[in-house]
């Protein structure tokens, strides 16, 4: 019979069986099937409806599971739709080919043990398809179509939307797949989940199993084992991509640190998951080109912890310091702008990591070994040591916080380093060669750059040798004049001044650096500087002596007082001009007649003779104004003679 003709008699056959079969007959063939092969006990709360022609299915309205000991269902669908498979049904044979769910809604909620209000159906799905139990033939997939679900556990709540899948349900193999997307954070995810023993899954025996998520923030791929007897157990190899890292903490609920870097990220590692913490081990991990390799460990039992140790070849931090700016965009002003202390309360973080070379901004670091320790909202750097401006750098830097204060403490020790580079990159000053040992023990508290400027405290020590101090030379000015003290300073803000040895001690309060002790000692001169800088207003108010060494002119050494006033990149540095005057031999007379006031007004009286220039009134006392008024004569008082 050719094949058209089988057609026709099987559409007649199928048109008069619609007519013919019992609807409820077919219904309960339908719903023992369901139950026979999913395990799952549920209740049809609406109508039925039944198709034979030209569709074959059968289609349950308002549909909830059973059971469970929940209070709300764990699940519920609108309309769950069996079609019916076309030839057993000429046979009078009732046999699901597929089951469609339309907006099914999924409830999951955790408890702290492990169990779930989906134990029970998972436990009778099991039972269903153990091996040895009656396999009666089964459907081999679920489609889900605008679904919804809840997940809830003692620390997290999520919700999936707009879910639409497909299960391969394990009709012949023992293997189980979905794959699908659906709506999640904003976000729409392409997802897939594939176990190689299904069965022994829904025990909570090891079974093989590959996980992939990917969506515009990141993508995820597990490929391992899976376990839940007594906790869920994950084993194998885990891997993360993503274009921007500060994006996908955002879509996971996490506050980036600073807004700088995170961008491209990329990772992969063995992965050990035990309940709420997953341990990385042959970590290969890559973040705005810098690559390391490692372990790591994570986890998340009401608050996260994160923990790291890392080695990497070249590391380059200046994405994430760049933002922070110390002085005010293109002025000599400290930053004003607020502290964004958020990111430290979010996180516990415990990270030890080695580098043989470290980029800072301008800086370029050589084997460097650094910790980092963040609990409490706490935030604690170490530097165990650091090939740092051609010497070792060593210290500490602590940062905790009470709202939006910051309360900082800072430690270091710089050996045998390059003062022009140390100086330059710390201070903003340029004027300073050679090399030396600094340290640092300074605290401040404030909500912004220019706050911590302001509350600065603490000490500081430099001692330096072989080097010099640029923008005026001592040795020169001081031969000029010793031999002509009045003849000016001249153009004398250029050249250097070198030194041997440099001793510098200063000591911080509530933002004002008071000189304690600096010397300056040089192969031709020594300084001797004492005052005070202002760290708010970056300013110097400073007086020294510089003094010619003996060796030198061959005579006693010549001292001169000098002043520096002004900012710290361009500061003034001049002489004092009363000790100028006092060493020349015709203008120190003059001077101690000024400030004597008989010897003064006899040289008015003088100069008045010979220059012909009429008495003037006499000078007011300085206590006592010019423009005074004077006190009335008495009325009857007689006039003097001439």
């Amino acid at each position: 019979m050719p094949i058209a003709a089988l057609l026709g008699v099987a559409v007649i056959g199928l048109f008069a069986m619609s007519w013919l079969l019992n609807r409820d007959t077919l219904r309960h063939a339908v719903e023992a099937q369901i139950r026979a092969v999913t395990g799952l006990d549920f209740v049809v709360n609406g109508a039925v409806d039944v198709s034979v022609f030209p569709g074959s299915y059968v289609s349950f309205h308002d549909v909830g599971l059973k059971g469970g000991g929940s209070i709300d269902p764990a699940l519920t669908v609108d309309v769950l739709t069996a079609n019916l498979r076309l030839l057993p049904l000429l046979l009078q044979r009732f046999e699901i080919a597929d089951m469609m769910m339309l907006r099914p809604r999924i409830r999951v909620i955790r408890e702290a043990s492990g169990e779930s209000n989906w134990t029970p159906f998972i436990e009778s799905i099991a039972r269903t398809m153990r091996p040895g139990a009656e396999q009666p033939l089964s459907f081999s997939e679920i489609r889900i179509q605008d679904g919804v679900l809840h997940y809830q556990d003692p620390h997290n709540t999520e919700r999936l939307g707009d879910i639409d899948l497909s299960l391969a349900w394990p009709s012949i193999s023992r293997s189980f797949a979905a794959t699908g997307q659906f709506d999640w954070r904003g976000e729409r995810i392409d997802g897939s989940l594939s176990v190689s023993d299904f069965i022994a899954a829904l025990s909570g025996e090891r079974s093989g199993v590959k996980a992939r998520i990917a969506g515009a923030p990141i993508k995820l791929a597990f490929d391992g084992t899976v376990a839940n007897k007594a906790s869920l157990v994950m084993e194998g190899t885990l891997t993360a991509d993503s274009m921007s890292l500060r994006n996908a903490l955002r879509w996971v609920g996490q506050a980036p640190p600073g807004s700088g870097g995170f961008g491209r990220f990329a990772l992969k590692a063995r992965a050990s998951l035990v309940g709420p913490s997953i341990a990385l081990t042959n970590v290969n991990v890559e973040l705005d080109g810098n690559s390391a390799e490692g372990v790591m460990t994570y986890s998340n039992t009401g608050r996260q912890t994160l923990q790291a140790t890392l080695a990497a070849g070249a590391l380059d931090f200046t994405p994430y310091v760049s933002t922070v700016r110390l002085l005010a965009s293109g002025a000599r002003d400290w930053n004003r702008q607020l502290f964004d202390l958020n990111a430290l309360s979010t996180t516990d973080l415990d990270m030890r990591l080695s580098a043989a070379k470290v980029t800072v901004g301008s800086s370029v670091l050589g084997r460097t070994a650094l910790g980092a320790n963040l609990r409490g909202g706490t935030l604690a750097l170490s530097v165990g040591e650091a090939q740092m401006y051609g010497g070792i750098v060593r210290g500490s830097f602590n940062v905790a916080h009470s709202d939006a204060v910051a309360d900082v403490k800072a430690q270091f020790q710089f050996s045998d380093v390059d003062l022009q580079a140390c100086a330059s990159d710390l201070f903003g000053v340029n004027k300073l060669t050679g090399r030396g040992n600094l340290s640092m023990m300074l605290e401040a508290s404030g909500s912004s750059p220019f706050g911590l400027a302001q509350s600065l405290d603490g000490t500081a020590t430099l001692t330096g040798h072989d080097g010099a101090i640029s923008g005026f030379n001592v040795e020169q000015l001081l031969k000029r004049l010793e031999r002509r003290p009045l003849s000016g300073a001249g153009n004398f803000r250029s050249g250097s001044t070198p030194f041997n040895t440099l001793n510098m001690s200063v000591k911080f309060n509530d933002g004002i650096a008071t000189a304690q002790d600096i010397r300056i000692d040089g192969p031709a001169a020594k300084l001797t500087l004492t005052g005070t800088a202002s760290v708010p207003s970056r300013e110097y108010d400073l007086k020294g002596i510089a003094s010619l060494n003996p060796a030198t002119n061959g005579t006693g050494g010549f001292e001169l007082p000098f002043v520096i006033q002004g900012p710290w990149d361009d500061p003034l540095i001049f002489p004092d001009p009363e000790s100028l005057i006092r060493r020349s031999p015709g203008a120190a007379p003059l001077l101690d007649a000024v400030k004597d006031r008989k010897t003064r007004d006899a040289v008015r009286s003088v100069i008045e003779r010979f220059t012909g220039v009429p008495k003037q009134a006499p000078v007011a006392e300085p206590d006592k104004p010019a423009d005074a008024p004077k006190a009335a004569a008495p009325a009857d008082a007689a006039p003097k003679a001439n």
